[in-house]
């Protein structure tokens, strides 16, 4: 897709390609302003239209025309369908041709879209559990092609059986997803897919001189790149505390160490955020220290110990909040806090599931991101988390679930609430303020991406920050294909802009505040080929400029002309004066 290097780009254009995922990934990067935030308001009916029994269940763009679209479960969590997103109301709507209907007796627990063929079109992992046997989790494989999937009885077999949910990783780099998890027999394996839809070879985690331990359940397994190297890496949630496995160059994991995991009577889903801005990922894991959940935290990892960041959740009538302890419905299985730039400021927030102590009535609020209150109260960090109490509060009617998504896919970030009770529906929340974020989307697949930038603030300060891509794919972690970053109120160009990819990372350099790039990672293996589309999209800061130059622009042409009419009618009074003047000379 060939386009200028810079222009305006239309807004609601759509634009539709077919990717080789081996050789090609795509990378949109956004840049905007920021605004102060309000409430948000209520546009349920906008986004979903009739469609009120749709629960979320993962995010990816289906049909490869840019826009993100919405995998959801119905009919008690039986049926498996997507809506397409769209640049008109209503913003989702469901595809009349997938409608994948799973037999009564299997309970679908995980949906995982990617590209498990090499073909770069979307098929889907679906996981599900058999209400009448034991025997475990089975995996499913919805074949796709352009536009359409393979979903009818007899194209759903269950080609594995596990213990517990799989995480989906690219194992030896093909860009072809891959699934790490432990079989029936307790065995830590890989199977990894080839391109002819065959069964997956099965290749088993082996270390030297070490005896793996049982990976705990719910896991929160995790494939990203944790020592800057590019390459992905494995972070596995064991018995025994954190495993820590690098990515080799030519594909497979070797074993590096253990980190002990924080005491606590329910550990919850990791999550790999740069807290503070320092160009680096902190590990954190929010626990609770009783059964119930009364006594919560948010751990970080950081100079070689656990640092309780002891986040604010007493609300302004002095009401403890704690997190929502696991139990057997379907998003609160495990503790799972999702992050995202709600405010624009640059620092990645929470989204996640509170309730008050004593209640049995959970929520869906928003932590921002905030400087410690006072030293040492963050156990050595400089940033920890407040809950938002007002911004969902008048529209949270005890939703279990709450998830980030661009509905105007124009980088502002929506919340999407749901309950998980037989009454629960759907219903999206617009927040308020303008976007102001790098966005990466993989359509075609899901081969890692890395990504970092840095930025001058306001004061002359570098600054810079890094994040990754689809880390998780169990327990309906419902990540985002693009990754979010924050710039604050800088007056400056982003100074650099990497990508990583499968080992290969490629930088740019100065990039325009408020704009889009479209970065092509093709071939993948030769990152020197990658290209770069710059889009610019005016913020409400730009228009307001481009409004007060215009009318700048205007009273100054009024007042030229007002001038230059007055000097033509004072030109013509002075011509007639002459014209009846009596010529004393002439007697």
């Amino acid at each position: 897709r060939e386009s200028p290097r810079d222009e305006t780009k239309p807004s609601q254009t759509k634009r539709r390609h077919v990717l080789d995922a081996r050789k090609m990934v795509l990378c949109f990067c956004v840049l905007l302003a920021m605004a102060p935030l309000s409430s948000a308001s209520n546009i349920t009916s906008s986004v979903f239209g009739s469609v009120t029994d749709g629960m979320p269940a993962a995010f990816a763009d289906y049909n490869s025309d840019d826009y993100i679209d919405l995998f959801v479960l119905r009919d008690g969590g039986q049926t498996l369908q997507v809506m397409l997103a769209s640049d008109q109301e209503p913003f989702l709507k469901l595809h009349p041709g997938m409608r994948c209907q799973f037999p009564p007796r299997l309970q679908i627990t995980s949906v995982v879209p990617g590209d498990y063929d090499g073909d770069a079109h979307m098929d889907v992992l679906v996981t599900t559990l058999d209400k009448e046997s034991k025997n475990g989790t089975q995996v499913h494989i919805l074949w796709g092609g352009r536009d359409y999937t393979n979903c009818t009885a007899d194209e759903m077999p269950t080609i594995l059986s596990l213990n517990g949910q799989p995480l989906a990783i690219d194992y030896n780099r093909d860009a072809i997803v891959d699934i790490f998890g432990v079989d029936n027999n307790g065995k830590r394996s890989f199977w990894v897919f080839n391109e002819n839809r065959t069964a997956p070879t099965t290749i088993l985690m082996t270390a030297e001189d070490k005896n793996l331990p049982n990976l705990r359940q719910p896991h929160s397994n995790s494939f990203l790149d944790v020592n800057g190297d590019i390459a992905p890496d494995l972070v596995l949630a064991t018995q025994d505390g954190f495993e820590l496995w690098y990515g080799e160059k030519e594909g497979g994991f070797t074993y590096n160490k253990t980190t002990d995991a924080p005491k606590a009577s329910h550990l919850g889903q990791s999550l790999f955020v740069d807290l503070e801005l320092r160009g680096e990922l902190q590990h954190l894991v929010p626990v609770c220290f009783d059964d119930n959940c009364a006594n919560s935290t948010i751990y970080t990892y950081n100079g070689g110990r656990w640092r309780n960041l002891n986040p604010i959740l007493r609300d302004s009538l002095g009401m403890t909040w704690g997190f929502v302890a696991p139990n057997n419905q379907r998003y609160t299985k495990t503790i799972i806090v999702r992050a995202g730039d709600f405010n624009m400021d640059g620092y990645p927030d929470l989204l996640a599931t509170l309730q008050q102590v004593g209640s049995s009535k959970p929520r869906a609020y928003l932590l921002e991101n905030i400087a410690c209150p006072t030293i040492g109260s963050c156990d050595g960090m400089e940033r920890t988390f407040s809950v938002d109490w007002t911004t969902l509060n008048p529209l949270n009617n005890d939703s279990t679930v709450g998830v980030f998504y661009d509905v105007y896919q124009d980088g502002v970030l929506d919340v999407i609430l749901a309950g998980d009770g037989p009454g629960g529906s759907p219903q999206a929340e617009q927040l308020p303020g303008a976007p102001d974020h790098v966005w990466y989307n993989n359509p075609g697949g899901r081969p890692p991406l890395s990504c970092g930038h840095t930025a001058t603030t306001q004061e002359g300060d570098p600054r810079s920050a890094v994040a990754t891509q689809l880390p998780q794919s169990a327990h309906f972690s419902l990540g985002l294909p693009y990754t979010t970053f924050g710039l604050g109120r800088t007056p400056n160009f982003v100074d650099t802009l990497v990508v990583g990819a499968a080992g290969h990372s490629r930088e740019w350099t100065q990039i325009i505040p408020n704009s889009q790039m479209v970065a092509i990672l093709s071939p993948l293996e030769e990152p020197g080929k990658w290209r770069a589309r710059l889009f610019v999209t005016p913020s409400k800061l730009i228009l307001l400029s481009a409004a007060a130059l215009t009318g700048t622009c205007g009273l100054i042409t009024a007042l030229v002309a007002g001038l230059y009419w007055k000097e033509r009618r004072e030109d013509r009074i002075e011509k007639l004066q002459e014209a009846h003047r009596f010529h004393f000379d002439a007697m």
